[in-house]
C-alpha cells in the first residue's frame, strides 16, 4: 500500500488555483504532480477528478487554457490563472483558513473549567 490519500473533498479547486498562482501556466499532468509534490507525496490526484475540475474552473472563468507543447514534445493543454481566478483563490483560501481555525478549536486539548 502506498500510503497516499485522495485529495480531500472541496480542496482540489483551491489547490489547482494556488498551484497556477505559484508556478504559472501548467498542463494537467504538471498540476497533478505539483499537488502531489507539495503534499510530500501524501496525496494522490485522480485524473478522473482533476480534468472535470479543470473544466469547471475554466467554465467559471477562474482559469483559461490554450494548447502548447510539453517538455516531452507532446501537444498539451496549458492552464493559467485569470484575474477572476486570483480573486476566487483569495476567497477560497480565506474560507479554508477560517474552517481550519474552527476545527482546530475542537481538536485542541480541553481546558479544565475553574
Amino acid at each position: 500500500m502506498s500510503g497516499k490519500t485522495d485529495v480531500w473533498q472541496g480542496t482540489l479547486a483551491l489547490m489547482v488555483l494556488k498551484t497556477l498562482e505559484t508556478i504559472g501556466p501548467l498542463h494537467g499532468y504538471g498540476i497533478a504532480r505539483r499537488i502531489e509534490q507539495v503534499s510530500g507525496d501524501l496525496l494522490s490526484v485522480n485524473y478522473g477528478t482533476l480534468y472535470p475540475a479543470l473544466l469547471k474552473l475554466e467554465q467559471e472563468g477562474y482559469i483559461a487554457s490554450e494548447w502548447g507543447v510539453s517538455d516531452n514534445n507532446r501537444k498539451a493543454k496549458y492552464y493559467k490563472l485569470t484575474r477572476a481566478g486570483r480573486k476566487q483563490l483569495e476567497r477560497e483560501a480565506s474560507n479554508w483558513e477560517q474552517a481550519t481555525a474552527i476545527l482546530a478549536r475542537f481538536l485542541a486539548p480541553a481546558k479544565e473549567a475553574p
